[in-house]
């Protein structure tokens, strides 16, 4: 009996964990995406939310991400530039990089949508759980 294979299942491409640090501001907030699509938010170190993504929006970000060649990327930890500098990193497939590395400028639209939307929980991309 043949197979049917899924060309995309639900999870690819996570998990994924989106951190915004630094900057005048001081953010310390952390998204991070399990592969069933629940998001979890975390400010200064506290879980502040749990909330499933709107699969719209998580269709988008997992396409995004899967668009980046994560095998490519150096595993470096991103480092501020000068003082004040706010770090927007993204953590996929045991590598990091900030959003403006070049290779993960397709993830800048959704990951800057993403941080948006959590600091302002539940936000319209989430269903608070």
């Amino acid at each position: 009996m043949p197979t049917v294979t899924q060309s995309a299942p639900v999870g690819a491409g996570l998990p994924v964990t989106v951190a915004r640090t630094g900057g005048i501001a001081g953010f310390d907030d952390t998204v991070q995406i399990g592969t069933d699509g629940v998001a979890t938010v975390s400010s200064r170190g506290k879980q502040t939310l749990r909330c499933k993504l709107d699969p719209a929006f998580l269709a988008t970000f997992t396409a995004a991400v899967e668009k980046v060649d994560w095998a490519s990327l150096a595993a470096t930890k991103p480092t501020t530039k000068h003082p004040d500098d706010m770090i927007v990193s993204v953590t996929a497939n045991g590598k990091t990089a900030r959003v403006e590395d070049p290779q993960l400028k397709v993830l800048a639209t959704p990951v800057t949508e993403l941080l948006t939307e959590a600091a302002i929980p539940p936000g319209k991309l989430c269903t608070k759980l």
